[in-house]
């Protein structure tokens, strides 16, 4: 029942947010990721992003299956973190959300309502993504797969250089 209200809010959000986007201008300082845990290496994710993309201090957030025995972390969100309405309600994820980044990429390619709700909230300027699963929420898809992060990571760093949006 939850999931049925958070998705009527998330399609009026994303009609919202359709209307009056911007696609911002300027270069790539800062970059988020949100992805799922599934995804084996996080540090070797953000390694290979930093190295090809030649930025530093990326952060990431990861969306994991609530668990009642899993601990508290800062690095990953669940369901339990949004409320009925689909806003986020625990404090360093939304701290996340909000933070003003160059660029954010979705990591992740299946539909979860959760990491596209937290990335259609995002306050970040340019959005990214893996294509095939939401192609509202992106400024820029790239086909690719989880697998082939790095491979996405360079078809990425030619786009947004034919965009004039990373610095030389």
């Amino acid at each position: 029942m939850k999931k049925r209200f958070i998705n009527r809010n998330f399609q009026k959000l994303l009609l919202e947010k359709e209307q009056s986007r911007e696609v911002a201008q300027g270069f790539i300082n800062t970059v988020g990721i949100i992805t799922e845990d599934t995804f084996d290496n996080l540090i070797k994710i953000k390694q290979e992003l930093e190295e090809i993309l030649e930025v530093k201090n990326t952060k990431i957030y990861s969306f994991r299956p609530y668990k009642r025995t899993q601990e508290v972390s800062f690095k990953h969100f669940t369901e339990k973190d949004f409320t009925w309405s689909g806003k986020i309600k625990q404090p360093s994820f939304k701290v996340f959300v909000d933070e003003p980044f160059d660029l954010l990429i979705g990591l992740f390619d299946t539909k979860n309502m959760y990491i596209e709700n937290a990335i259609l909230r995002s306050n970040a300027k340019f959005k990214a993504g893996i294509s095939n699963v939401n192609q509202q929420l992106y400024d820029l898809e790239i086909s690719s797969s989880k697998n082939g992060t790095k491979l996405f990571f360079i078809e990425l760093k030619k786009y947004l250089g034919i965009l004039n949006k990373l610095k030389n």
